[in-house]
């Protein structure tokens, strides 16, 4: 009462009515709405429904009774462990000071924020007992330290560490000016002047040996500097810094602050943007220390330091390329991202927070991060994407050779495929490939062979691959049947993989041949494809596979579809090759029908370039 009318009644009513302070008059800037008790006037079960709405409650007792220090309130919002202000009152009457009396009550209960001495009649320290309960409930000290040890909570050391190797640009281990500026800037929206950063610096050298390197701020430096601000009551600060770096009043990352709102349309897609690769690859170098393009284990870890645990599963070094070590490149880095964003793009929107991607790039947030595709029918009708990520889901029967087809592309031959422990196997597989030019990614899912039932998510891809084994005469029959259930009518380009091309062909057994199959669909025909060889497998396929799924989208012009056009009839001719059979070579009819093929091969190419020549 005495806050608003800054004058001591004659006569002081048990109970103030409910009042409320605007928050344009409060330092925090948040609306503080006080109920006063009256325990003359109300019942326990009263001040128990009361104080269970409170954020935060103030004991008021006499500084010159002390029979009121421990009040049977008190013991009632202790149980409830909701923080607790001390206010001693009528210090008017007094000369001597509570305060040696109420620290070892403040001791025993960590409830407990602060005591404050006031006097109503004389208007002493009334504004700022509020400020220390509205401080109490935006700043408390009781998740950050614990007064008995006398150091700072395990959960607060583990927060401000994380935050510490986030702002630790370089991976060097101690923040420089350049960096603590920057985190001076980020936190309080205000530079640190040179002088005021040695300030601090000197500060931490005159308690701690090791706590300043090479004239930057170590991790335990940094810790000692917060346990201070929290000692000297500037504990604002400490909150300040950890709310900014997305943590919450349990110093866990708040949900809103991982997943932030992203709106995905119906049939798109999620790519990362170029500035999201940008930060990728700075993180990339941060951690590679040795500086020869792939993270070792002890460098992966070191990057996942920052994550309450380890994001990559086991299959992650079958999942993308790797070097002869086994230790993911930058490529297979980034692909790996990549991968991620497609499929699960909420998981990468929490990797990306863990990483401190909006304080880093200065973004809002981390869905900045995030390219949301144009849906593919409009890509169709417009005849062009910006997608960059194509899928391609690959059917076959189990060892028609899916899985080394997935690994040929990641450039593992047959022998690197066997030193794969079966646990550590992946069903996709996911690099680059150039269309024209342009760096595109190329995601192959291995579907589990179930010809009953393809759900709607196995059957939306880019492109399908249909692979058979050319040395069982029964593998062909289950690409036929797959493409002629699901895929004859849809607009989804197909290709037919003719794998295990270095082993002796065999006659599948199906009413027609696969080349036959393939042009009676309008297919390109059959692909041998072998990852039986001493070097990495050639990747010309998955550019084929890739170039298909971009062409489906893309309106090329004349000298591409030339160029494109070319390439196909060499591939035709060159497969034709590859299948005759001695049979065909004693066969009459097999030599009308090439001489035929030719003829025909030859005539269209003519047509076909006195057309591009056309002036138009």
């Amino acid at each position: 009462m005495i806050l608003f009318v800054e004058e001591f009644p004659a006569v002081v009513p048990y109970r103030a009515e409910e009042i409320t302070i605007p928050a344009d008059v409060t330092p925090e800037r948040v609306p503080t709405h006080i109920v006063d008790y009256s325990e003359a006037e109300q019942t326990d079960e009263q001040l128990y429904q009361e104080i269970s709405k409170a954020n935060v409650i103030c004991i008021v007792y006499s500084v010159n009774n002390k029979k009121s220090y421990l009040c049977s309130p008190f013991t009632v919002c202790v149980c409830l462990r909701v923080p607790l202000i001390l206010v001693g009152n009528k210090s008017d009457l007094v000369e001597h000071s509570s305060m040696e009396t109420v620290l070892p009550i403040m001791n025993k209960y960590t409830e407990i924020e602060t005591c404050v001495e006031c006097s109503a009649k004389n208007l002493k320290n009334i504004s700022e007992l509020f400020y220390y309960a509205q401080k109490a409930v935006l700043h408390p000290t009781g998740p950050l330290y614990c007064p008995e040890k006398k150091e700072m909570r395990s959960a607060c050391v583990r927060a401000l560490a994380r935050i510490f190797k986030v702002s630790d640009l370089d991976n060097d281990g101690i923040l420089n000016d350049h960096e603590l500026t920057f985190f001076q800037r980020t936190c309080f929206n205000t530079p640190l002047a040179p002088q005021a950063l040695e300030d601090v610096k000197n500060v931490v050298r005159k308690n701690l040996t090791d706590g300043v390197r090479d004239n930057g701020l170590t991790l335990k430096g940094f810790l000692f500097l917060h346990t201070l601000f929290i000692q000297r009551g500037r504990h604002e600060t400490t909150w300040a810094v950890l709310r900014r770096f997305g943590y919450d009043d349990d110093l866990e990352l708040h949900q809103d602050y991982l997943f932030p709102l992203l709106k995905i349309p119906p049939d798109c897609t999620t790519e990362l943007n170029h500035n999201a690769y940008l930060f990728l690859q700075s993180v990339f170098d941060k951690h590679d220390k040795d500086r020869d393009y792939a993270l070792s284990p002890e460098e992966l870890m070191d990057l996942f330091d920052v994550f309450p645990y380890v994001p990559w599963g086991l299959d992650v070094n079958s999942t993308v390329c790797t070097n002869d070590q086994g230790w993911i490149t930058y490529q297979g880095y980034l692909s790996q991202w990549t991968l991620t964003t497609y499929l699960d793009v909420q998981r990468c929107l929490e990797y990306l927070g863990y990483l401190g991607y909006s304080i880093i790039a200065e973004q809002e947030s981390q869905a900045s991060a995030i390219a949301v595709t144009r849906d593919k029918k409009h890509d169709l009708q417009k005849k062009q994407t910006q997608r960059n990520v194509f899928r391609c889901h690959v059917f076959g029967i189990t060892g028609s050779g899916k899985t080394g087809f997935l690994q040929g592309f990641l450039g593992r031959n047959l022998v690197r495929q066997r030193a794969i422990k079966e646990e550590h196997k992946s069903y996709y597989a996911i690099s680059t490939a150039h269309v024209y030019g342009q760096e595109k990614y190329l995601l192959l899912h291995e579907i589990f062979p179930d010809f009953d039932f393809l759900s709607e998510t196995e059957l939306s891809c880019d492109i399908v691959c249909l692979i058979y084994d050319v040395s069982n005469p029964c593998s062909f029959e289950y690409c036929a049947q797959i493409f002629k259930q699901y895929f004859m009518d849809s607009k989804t380009p197909c290709m037919l993989i003719a794998a295990k091309s270095d082993l002796p062909e065999t006659k599948q057994q199906y009413c027609m041949t696969p080349l036959e199959f393939c042009r009676k669909h309008k297919m390109p025909p059959p692909q041998s494809y072998t990852c039986n060889t001493a070097v990495a497998p050639s990747k010309d396929i998955f550019i084929k596979l890739t170039t298909m799924a971009y062409q489906q989208t893309h309106l090329f012009n004349a000298d591409e579809m030339q160029k494109l056009h070319q390439k196909w009839h060499l591939d035709v001719f060159t497969h034709c090759l590859v299948h005759i059979t001695h049979a065909d070579l004693k066969s009459s009819t097999f030599w009308l029908r090439a001489s035929v093929g030719a003829t025909v091969c030859a005539m269209l190419g003519f047509a076909m370039y006195r057309a591009l020549l056309r002036p138009r």
